[in-house]
Order: C-alpha cells, then structure tokens, then sequence
C-alpha cells in the first residue's frame, strides 16, 4: 500500500512525543558521552536478562542496582530543563554529570556494603543517613525529569505529610517520622524506594518493556497496521476500524497511550482525514483506541504486574489478564460500534480496492504474531511471569530470524536491549517514587484512614463511593503515568471500595480503568492532545471525542464491580456466554444512543431509550438482561420498519412526474 503523504515523519513523530510525553524527551549524546551512555543502556539490559536467566540477586541488591542504572542514566539523558534545549547535538551540563556519579555511589551503597547494613538492625549512620537522603533527593529529581513534574509534587506532598503529622487536621493526623526515621524508611528497608514498585520495575516490567522493543525490531508494528487494513479496511469507515484494531495490537508492544496515538496515528489519522473524517473525530477515535491498549490482555502496561503483588492472596499475572479480557472486549467493541454508527450517519464509505495492502503477503506474515500467542499460552499453562517473558523475547528473535527484512543481525539485536532499557527509565523513576509515597502511606496508616474518609463522605453507599474514587483516580491520572497513578490510588482510593465488601480484584480494576482513561478525560487529557497533534484539530474537541465514544470504559467499572461475573469471577461458561451476548447487544444500543444513528437517525427519545436498554443489557443480572432485550428488539424491530418506510418514501418521491 502507498504510503499517504499526509502521514508524519518519524522527526514529526518524535516532536509530538517529546511535547506530550516526558519519558520520550532525551538528548540525542554524541561522541565519548554518547557512547557511554549507550554502554550504559546495554549494561541495564545485560544486567536484568543475567538476573531473569541466573535468578535474582537478595531484594535490596537487585533493586538499587537496578535504580543506580536507570538513575545515573535519566541524568544524562534527560535534560533539567526541557524548554531550554538546542536542536541537534545536545552535550550534558556539568551538573548532570555529577548527579549520574552520584546515582552510581546509591545504586552501588547496598551491594557494597550489604553485610554491615544487615549487622546495623536499622540504626543509621552519618554515612547512612547522608546517602539514604540523596538517594530520596535523586528519585525526585529523576522523576521530575523523566517523568514529568506532577508524580513529582504528589511524591513531595507525601513526605511533607509524613514529616508533619502532629499539624494536620482531624483524621489525617498522626504521630509523624523523624527525619531519621523517614530516610530509613525510604531507603533502608523495603518498604519506602525499595518497595513493591521498583521490585517490578526491576524484575517482571524490564522484560516485558524488552519484549516490545524486540518486537519493534521484528517489524511486528508495522504488520499490526497491514494486518488491521486487510481485517476491517474495507468496511463502511474502514480506516476508523483500522485505528481500533491496530490499537488494540498497538497496546501489546507500547506501555504509553501517548506513544501508541503518535505512532499507530500517524498512520490511521490521515487514512480517516481522507476518507471524511472530521480532524476531531479521526483524533478521537485514535486517542481513544490507543488509550485501550493498555487495558488489552494479554499484556496490560507495567500497572497490571504491580496489581499482582499489590493483591496478592495467590493471584497470578494470567488471573488478572483473564478477568480483564470481557471489559476490554466491551472498549473496544463500543468504539468499533460508535465509529461505524458515526460512518453510516455520515455516508463514509471504506477504503478502494488500491488502497488496500495485498491481502495474500500480509496473511503470509501471520507467523509475526506467534510471539504475542507464545505468551499468551505460556502464561495460561502457568510459566512463573519471568520465563514467559524470557521465552517470548526468544520467539521474537526466531521469528524474526524467517524473512530476510526482519531477520536480526548482531547490530540490531544490541540496538533492540539499548532501546528496551531507554524504555525502562521512566518505569523506574515512577515507580521509585510510588514507592516513597507507598512507604508514607504504610507508616502513617493514611491509607485506612483515606479509606474511611471516603465511605463516611460517601455516606456509607457503594455507588457514591465509587464515584468519588472514580474522580481521585481520574484527577491523580491528569499527566501521571499509569503505573505512579495506580499505586497511588491502589492505596488510597482501592481500600474504601474493598472496605464496603467488595472483591480485591474488581476494586483494584476500577482504579486501574479510571487511571488509563484520564489519558482521554478532559481537561488534561495527554492521548487526545497527543492525537489532536497529529490531526490538526482542537485539543479540547478531539479530547471531549474521545471521551464520548470511550464511554463503555467508563460504566464497565461500575458494572464489573457490582457484579464481578463480568470479570469472570464465580460463573460457568454457559453464564458467560450469556454475558458477552447481552453486554455487546447493550454496547449496540448505547452506541447508537450516543451517535444518534441506528440504521436511521434517531430522535432524542429513542437515544434516550438506546442507552437505558444498553446499560440494562450491560449489567449482568437477568432480570435487568430481559428488560433490556425486550426493549432491544423493540427497538430493532421499530428500525427496519421506519427505515423501509423512509426508503419507500424516497423511492416515491423519486418516482414522482412532478420530479422529472
């Protein structure tokens, strides 16, 4: 297929990136400091793959090494500050240097000195006492650069919190840390930096992020984008389908919504454009689809391996992924019903018989999709997480290894761990600095007592509730990472919801889905300004779009908690089929109430009565599923009539002498 010449450049690509994703800003290093850092970069991999082969070292050792690297590398890679850059060769200030030295000296204090920190039972020294506190000072700063300033101010708030317990009001008070206290805390013990989120980062998270980067190097982007046109690029609105399934595939390589618009969007966005699209909408429904990526199983972002260890009670990284399969079916089968209702309202056709890739080359490539399928089924037969990613990277190189573009020399193959650790940095930092907010957390019981806070607001009801844990999820995703947010909200916001009776796994679900979307709910909605970039059209409109056709996301939460059968918890398969049919009958009815099209305009009753059937057909219980079916049919049936009605009257009144 040819390429469109409306499609952005990789330079293009690479401006809107840095413009609304912190982690995609780094200086391009030349000579001596640029080798260095990319020896640095291939060390990171080395390290982690060594680790995922050989076993991992004792906890602190494995996660301050793995903190020293991706410390000492954001200083040289992420400039203090971004606005003040040059184009083109970009050299490090003096200050950067030292700061990568000094993230060197923490990242290596644990390693060295292991025994003697084991031997001191939590008494600190000077020494100790001065490295514990730079190493807080470093994850700030890191995180600042790398990530962006929000988690920052968030992770800063905490500490203030920890350290001035006795001066707040009512129930957030408490005994409050020495300063002492604090810093062993963060960096002494594992329950502050060293905690469960960089225990992720530097273990399951890293390997996964390595996968992406080998499947990038194997060419399977690309294929995922010819593959969704030959599937859907011929049906009414074509290049909008295209958008979502790409996307979808999109999400299993890319654990950034903004990266997946940008990249996927640069070549589904214009194909919209063209065919008729409205900027804001083709923006919309690339911001919104690329946004769903992370929700995809089987792999869901960096946040669905923190849910593991944050459950807990035996749960597995392939429980998790099933229980979130039916939700992400329902995202995505909304946004593909709402695009294609939209089209029909509009008369857009599907893209011509040129336009199209050649059907029979692209389906001869089918085989690129057997690593995402080895993974899949290596993580149903229950494979510890680690080695399913160690066997999935091994299948990436092999399948690489059968078509001659593909294949992957020495070259490539180190340019594939450089990148996979380049992706990492970011992860890291975010995930260091959750864990400062964790550790506050954890010694300060705020967690309980937000917990409270938030059902005695809500009145003691689970709907309200759920509401205002919705809104702190939202609020605290608006330019956050997913995974900074969900460990956040996980322990804040998760506790009230889990408090009122309700499973582990649906609570930690609901904040997870409302920390994505707020990459599409306005005002600061990063995916939808990312896409509005790349579309030319109206930040605002293009976010309010997206927001709009990604409705399902948000009733599904509400729905999956209230009856957890949609996560497949406590059902048969009889039941779940049950589920599905009626739950993609009720994304029907709700899309087209949204639109306002069916197989016709509809007028504002009828929309109305849409959604109300669609939001009964959507919870799973059977009463409500009858009403919403019998109102369903109704419905349907009411269409085909007034739509043969409409024709026969347009075939009249083309019929009509008076009109020749």
């Amino acid at each position: 297929m040819d390429k469109n010449h409306d499609q952005l450049t990789e330079q293009q690509q690479q401006e809107l990136l840095e413009k609304y994703d912190p982690e995609a800003g780094t200086r391009k290093l030349t000579g001596m400091i640029g080798k260095i850092v990319f020896i640095g970069l291939l060390a990171f991999s080395l390290f982690q793959l060594y680790t995922a082969i050989f076993g991992v070292f004792t906890a602190q050792i494995q996660r301050t090494v793995h903190l020293g690297f991706a410390l000492s590398l954001i200083f040289l890679l992420f400039p203090a500050n971004r606005k003040k850059r040059k184009k083109g060769k970009l050299q490090i200030a003096w200050y950067d240097g030292i700061l990568a030295i000094l993230s060197i000296g923490v990242g290596a204090y644990w390693p060295i000195f292991f025994d003697d920190l084991v031997m001191s039972v939590g008494r600190l020294s000077t020494i100790d006492f001065a490295v514990g506190l730079l190493a807080i000072l470093l994850v700030l700063e890191a995180t600042r650069r790398a990530v962006g300033l929000p988690i920052m101010i968030i992770a800063v708030v905490f500490v203030l919190y920890g350290l001035l317990g006795p001066y707040m009001p009512g129930f957030l008070s408490h005994r409050g840390l020495s300063f002492e206290r604090l810093v062993q805390t963060m960096f002494f013990t594992t329950e502050g930096i060293l905690g469960t989120p960089l225990a992720v980062s530097s273990t399951f998270i890293f390997l996964f992020l390595l996968f992406g980067a080998f499947l990038v190097k194997t060419g399977v982007g690309q294929y995922f984008n010819d593959l969704a046109v030959t599937i859907a690029g011929r049906s009414t609105g074509g290049p909008a389908k295209v958008a979502i399934f790409s996307s979808a595939l999109q999400g299993t390589i890319s654990g950034s919504s903004v990266a997946n618009v940008v990249t996927s969007g640069s070549f589904t966005i214009p194909m919209m454009k063209k065919l008729g699209y409205k900027k804001e909408f083709a923006g919309g429904v690339e911001a919104a689809a690329s946004t769903g990526g992370q929700l995809m199983p089987p792999i869901m972002g960096a946040a669905a391996f923190l849910m593991v260890e944050f459950i807990g009670n035996g749960i597995t990284y392939w429980d998790i992924a099933k229980a979130a399969a039916i939700p992400a079916v329902l995202y995505f089968a909304g946004i593909w019903i709402m695009t294609h209702f939209e089209a029909k309202r509009i008369g857009l056709r599907g893209l011509a018989k040129d336009e199209m890739p050649n059907r029979k080359e692209v389906l001869k490539k089918i085989y690129l999709l057997l690593p995402i399928v080895m993974v899949v089924v290596l993580l149903m037969s229950g494979v510890i997480v680690t080695h399913a990613a160690l066997y999935a990277i091994l299948t990436a190189i092999i399948v690489g290894l059968i078509n001659k573009e593909t294949r992957m020399g020495p070259k490539q193959f180190v340019l594939a761990l450089v990148d996979g650790a380049r992706s990492a940095l970011g992860v890291a930092a975010a995930t260091a600095a959750a864990g400062i907010i964790v550790g506050i957390v954890t010694k300060t019981g705020l967690g309980l007592k937000l917990a409270n806070g938030l059902v005695d607001l809500a009145g003691g009801y689970l709907i309200p509730t759920l509401m205002l844990t919705m809104l702190a999820a939202i609020i605290l995703g608006m330019g956050s990472p997913t995974t900074a947010n969900y460990v956040i909200t996980s322990t804040i916001a998760a506790p009230a919801i889990i408090l009122l009776g309700v499973p582990d796994l649906s609570a930690h679900l609901f904040v997870f889905y409302f920390g994505i979307i707020a990459d599409i709910t306005p005002p600061v909605a990063l995916a939808a300004f990312a896409a509005a970039g790349v579309a030319g059209g109206e930040p605002l409109r293009t976010g309010i779009n997206s927001a709009k056709l990604a409705i399902a996301a948000f009733i599904i939460p509400y729905i999956f908690v209230l009856s957890p059968q949609l996560l497949m918890i406590d059902t048969t398969w009889l039941e779940l089929v049950w589920v599905l049919i009626t739950a993609i009958s009720g994304m029907i009815a709700i899309g087209a109430g949204v639109i306002g099209f069916w197989m016709r305009k509809l007028h504002w009753l009828e929309r109305i009565i849409s959604v109300i059937a669609g939001l009964l057909l959507i919870y799973p219980e059977r009463v409500s599923d009858i009403s919403g079916l019998v109102i369903f049919i109704a419905m349907f049936v009411l269409q085909i009539i007034n739509k043969r009605k409409d024709d026969n009257y347009k075939s009249n009144l083309g019929d009509s002498p008076s009109l020749h």
